[in-house]
């Protein structure tokens, strides 16, 4: 939820949630005017999907490929949309989950992360990650990877919100703050045993 002007750490409470129609959930991490931009565009397609009143809507698949078609685009005009999206959903009992990153480079999986987290998060991930978790025990699994990426990054904050979609809607908990722990030696004193004139 950290929100930086330039190498400041200006902003502790942006919230990078939002849901999108009636199946989809939208996570962004970067340039946060980009990502309003983009809200921009979703919400215009999500009002020309209503306006055709014709019983069906626009799934998180769907919004996905819209997505990736807007990254792409603007990279080939030079003129991108400096974020990484996560992109979730269920519609018909089919659960979705995708990311898209500013050149429009995009997957599906089970578990996706931007950013730091494709470097630590995601391992971890593949490691406890399980189809048949409860809500809780997920919940639990992503605050242990967002502890690490915490302790890693000097510009990250400890606030977070969790995003839970079901068949009858988004839920976007309150921000909270994770517990964190920096009694460790480590942390005490950072340059111990380190080699250099420093």
């Amino acid at each position: 939820m950290g929100g930086s002007y330039g190498s400041t750490l200006r902003y502790k409470s942006v919230e990078r949630l939002k849901g999108i129609g009636k199946h989809s959930l939208i996570g962004a991490s970067g340039e946060m005017s980009d990502f309003q931009e983009l809200l921009r565009y979703l919400d215009d397609l999500i009002l020309y999907d209503n306006m055709w009143d014709d019983g069906n809507s626009f799934g998180p698949k769907e919004v996905h490929n819209y997505l990736t078609r807007v990254m792409y685009n603007r990279r080939n005009k030079f003129n991108p949309l400096w974020n990484s999206l996560v992109l979730g959903g269920v519609k018909n009992g089919q659960k979705y989950l995708g990311t898209v990153n500013m050149i429009g480079v995009h997957y599906q999986d089970n578990h996706v992360a931007t950013g730091f987290g494709n470097h630590l998060a995601v391992p971890i991930l593949r490691d406890e990650w399980r189809e048949d978790m409860s809500f809780e025990e997920g919940v639990k699994l992503l605050e242990k990877c967002m502890r690490v990426l915490l302790y890693r990054d000097r510009s990250a904050v400890n606030k977070l919100q969790i995003a839970k979609i079901t068949e009858s809607g988004v839920a976007i908990s309150p921000p909270y703050s994770l517990k964190t722990y920096w009694e460790f030696a480590a942390f005490k004193n950072p340059t111990a045993g380190a080699q250099g004139s420093w």
